[in-house]
């Protein structure tokens, strides 16, 4: 599959179209719109679960939506994926139906955090253990935002929530977000990556490969929220790369060789490791967020801030040693 430039991404006409109802400064159109151009040459069938990106872009009468488009509950974003895929493939075999005549179908199911770490899991680990050709999104915005911002498995420690408050009794919430990535590597599926809205040329070759190789695919995106993680409208792209230049969201890719997970770093990942001087720390993401506000209280919460420090760091030591760095 050829590589797609950001300059040829230009002229490819929208299938998430404008129109939408999402809330200024969120990232969903940013990453969807590249992941849409992404598949402008391959038939393309998208499933969403329930979640800020189903709800905002599909309010009934209107959709922004230019390609076959089903909405499904929380939990089975990955069972309704594996049957669009099954239905395809009998249709090949038999010659009949509306999907007979499509040679490769892409088939892109995509879902929130809340669908992914925790309601949708077990629909997720089921077909990527059938091994459906299909590419599963995770929108991560790291809590319950379309429904009230609760939080998730993938909401990250000390966060501010409605369900995780920091005050006098707790400090945000008091677990680590989820390994999700880490899950997905051990299905032993053939291609894993991260992706970020500040870094679009590297959503479009990530999106690119996925949508090429025979199998199921997860591709885990960051999307920096404005209302559940209180910062101003204008912040997202500036979150989202600093959340990678501090690698609390490192970018990378996981394929398979001989049967064993091959890690590399991309883009500014790939930077930092080279340069491990220009990595920045972490108080530098947290510090413009809302949600992470009391960890910057005098004294109060120094050693929880410490803390995350060291966890990110940590995180970041395991990765680089598991791309041989």
């Amino acid at each position: 599959m050829e590589r797609l430039t950001l300059k040829d991404a230009a002229y490819i006409k929208d299938t998430l179209m404008s129109g939408h109802r999402l809330c200024a400064g969120c990232a969903h159109p940013i990453v969807g719109r590249m992941i849409m151009k992404a598949s402008a040459d391959i038939p393309t069938i998208v499933t969403n679960a329930t979640g800020c990106l189903e709800v905002a872009t599909t309010i009934f009468p209107f959709t922004s939506w230019n390609v076959p488009w089903l909405h499904n509950a929380f939990e089975n974003a990955a069972a309704n994926a594996s049957g669009i895929e099954a239905t395809w493939r009998a249709q090949r075999r038999s010659g009949k139906g509306p999907l007979a005549k499509y040679e490769n179908l892409n088939v892109i199911a995509f879902g929130g955090d809340g669908g992914t770490y925790d309601i949708g899991f077990q629909a997720i680990s089921g077909a990527f253990e059938r091994g459906h050709h299909f590419t599963y999104v995770l929108m991560d915005n790291e809590a319950y935002m379309n429904t009230g911002i609760q939080r998730s498995g993938g909401t990250p420690l000390a966060a501010s929530t409605t369900t995780s408050p920091a005050g006098s009794v707790i400090k945000g919430k008091t677990q680590w977000k989820k390994p999700i990535d880490e899950i997905m590597i051990a299905h032993e599926i053939p291609y894993v990556a991260t992706m970020s809205p500040a870094y679009p040329q590297d959503v479009l070759d990530k999106c690119r490969k996925a949508f090429s190789i025979e199998g199921p695919k997860f591709l885990h995106a960051f999307i920096p929220c404005t209302r559940g993680w209180r910062y101003p409208t204008e912040d997202s792209v500036t979150l989202a790369r600093l959340a990678t230049q501090t690698c609390i969201f490192p970018l990378y890719e996981v394929t398979r060789e001989n049967g064993r997970p091959v890690y590399k770093l991309s883009g500014a990942s790939a930077a930092i490791a080279r340069r491990p001087q220009s990595k920045k720390p972490v108080e530098e993401y947290l510090k413009g967020q809302g949600r992470f506000r009391h960890l910057f209280r005098p004294e109060e919460n120094k050693e929880l801030l410490e803390a995350i420090q060291e966890g990110v760091d940590h995180r970041w030591q395991l990765l680089l040693e598991k791309c041989n760095l």
